[in-house]
């Protein structure tokens, strides 16, 4: 089967899971369920594949030949070095019993027991750090899968019968994980404004990674940190366009527990090695991470919410992060705190991509002065105004600032890209062609009329440090002009059109009221000899 087919048939069964769930609970409650499940799943397959291959060191034809050649295995005298073998690979051992391949069956033959598969679940997340807590976002006991032990049970099992469906002994890492990405960004165009939690478009998350990644993109051993990760979407981006994909590592922090998790398991679904993946639940601005490891990084990227609320404490003013600054964010946008936190982290040599609100770009007070900073230091490189209503959690206009720490020269190229897009149903959409165009801009780095501004120290100096787009990229349009003698003609023949057709109007009208009148003496005649 091709692999476009491949991914096709399994996006197909995976979405059809979903129509399990969908009557009972919203997309942001039934995403938990369907794609812990579905990890679940990778985790056994993948579990199953690799016993069969210690054993006799190829791929088995079924996960059913895996599973009965493992318990043949089991029975074996050696069975203790196998185990400590495949958890040196795998990090985790799954018993028999426990494998997704025993509960299909089970449920099937409507046998099914969820007290097993929690048992399951917890025994993944006790195996090792890298899947604490993992599943804490499925309750197989909620009353959402329905009234009663025996309905709640029924919707589990029967979600496990369709997901079953989804051959990943024939997938490889890349179809299994663009299937999940795929389901994340349904989820999030389902989801509305909670989505924004999770979620970056893909065209803006293509265009923040292959800004960030330019020039880099040979580098083995790449780093790539994203502070506000959602589900590591963007992060994972890095793969699509790095030579050396295998060696890079990645660093991610997400407040939401729930994202968290969806995160971790995205990860593993699209391949890479836990020893590659540095991932943290916690929350970005009150605590400084990553502190004790390898602190920073080649690319940042970004995609913070937007002008949320944080503490702006004064004791932040002591913070290597903020301290350069002499100001704090506001307590009511913390924009440049994120984007301050971001550029700490970054490389001296490395690229930084955030998406923020146009505010970030002309507000004054505090943010004043912090971009005044950043730009006399020339950390801000690019200023690219993107199209509105991108995003699903907002409609707003939003722009992507790209920076830089240590660089010669002080001047900011401006792209304004807000009318590279095609109009959408519920979003607007950026295709390919728009997101070329943008990149092509970026890479030329010069003046285009109507299209991008390179401009200099002197000129944003006289512009007082306001870097809105209009101020230097000038996208009007000339309307063409008109001749007021043709405009008056045209007006006259207008109004004598006008009278012309409300005299036929009042015309027809008093001939209609002449018609109607006869036909009512007509008929009081006809009644009165009645």
């Amino acid at each position: 089967m091709a692999e476009s087919e491949n991914s096709k048939d399994l996006i197909s069964v995976l979405w059809s899971g979903a129509d399990i769930l969908r009557s009972k609970m919203d997309a942001n409650e039934y995403k938990d369920y369907l794609l812990g499940i579905v990890f679940y799943k990778y985790l056994s397959d993948s579990f199953l594949i690799k016993v069969y291959d210690l054993l006799y060191d190829e791929k088995p034809e079924t996960l059913k030949v895996a599973l009965d050649a493992y318990k043949e295995a089991l029975a074996d005298e050696s069975a203790e070095e196998l185990k400590k073998q495949i958890k040196s690979t795998c990090h985790y051992v799954i018993e028999p019993e426990l494998t997704y391949t025993c509960f299909a069956d089970a449920a099937r033959n409507n046998s099914f027991n969820r007290e097993q598969l929690q048992k399951a679940f917890n025994n993944i997340e006790q195996s090792d750090p890298l899947f604490v807590d993992l599943f804490t976002d499925i309750d197989l006991y909620s009353n959402r899968l329905g009234n009663g032990d025996q309905k709640q049970s029924d919707t589990i099992s029967n979600l496990i019968k369709e997901i079953d469906k989804a051959d990943l002994l024939h997938s490889d890492a890349e179809i299994l994980g663009n299937a999940y990405e795929y389901l994340i960004g349904q989820f999030a165009s389902e989801t509305g404004k909670k989505a924004g939690e999770f979620y970056t478009p893909q065209a803006v998350s293509k265009i923040l990674t292959k800004i960030a990644i330019a020039g880099q993109e040979e580098k083995q051993g790449l780093s790539v940190y994203d502070p506000c990760m959602g589900s590591g979407s963007l992060l994972l981006n890095a793969k699509k366009y790095a030579k050396e994909p295998n060696y890079i590592k990645y660093y991610g922090q997400e407040l939401n527990t729930s994202t968290y998790n969806l995160a971790r398991m995205n990860m593993f679904l699209h391949g890479i090695d836990p020893e590659n993946q540095m991932l943290r639940n916690g929350d970005t601005l009150d605590e400084d991470w990553p502190t004790d490891e390898e602190t920073d990084f080649n690319m940042v990227l970004m995609n913070p919410p937007y002008s949320a609320k944080w503490s702006a404490a004064a004791g932040f003013l002591q913070d290597e992060r903020f301290s350069d600054y002499g100001v704090l964010a506001p307590k009511s946008k913390a924009d440049y705190a994120f984007l301050l936190h971001g550029l700490y982290h970054l490389k001296s040599n490395g690229t930084m991509a955030i998406v923020l609100p146009h505010g970030v770009l002309f507000r004054g007070a505090a943010e004043g002065k912090i971009r005044e900073k950043l730009l006399r230091s020339g950390n801000i490189y690019a200023v690219i105004g993107l199209p509105a209503n991108l995003f699903y959690n907002t409609s707003i206009p939003t722009c992507i600032l790209v920076l830089k720490k240590h660089r010669e020269g002080r001047d900011v190229l401006f792209i304004d890209a807000s009318q590279k897009y095609v109009k959408g149903k519920k979003q607007n959409a950026m295709t390919d062609e728009h997101i070329d165009a943008v990149l092509d801009l970026y890479t030329k780095r010069e003046t285009v009329e109507k299209e991008s501004y390179l401009a200099s120290f002197e000129d944003i100096e006289k512009n007082d440090f306001n870097l809105n787009i209009p101020r230097y990229v000038d996208n009007f349009e000339q309307e063409e002009e008109i001749d007021l003698d043709d405009l008056l003609t045209s007006m006259a023949r207008t109004d004598e059109e006008l009278e012309k057709t409300q005299g036929e109007f009042l015309s027809l009208l008093h001939q209609r009221k002449c018609e109607e009148l006869q036909n009512i003496k007509k008929f009081m005649l006809q009644n009165m000899f009645v």
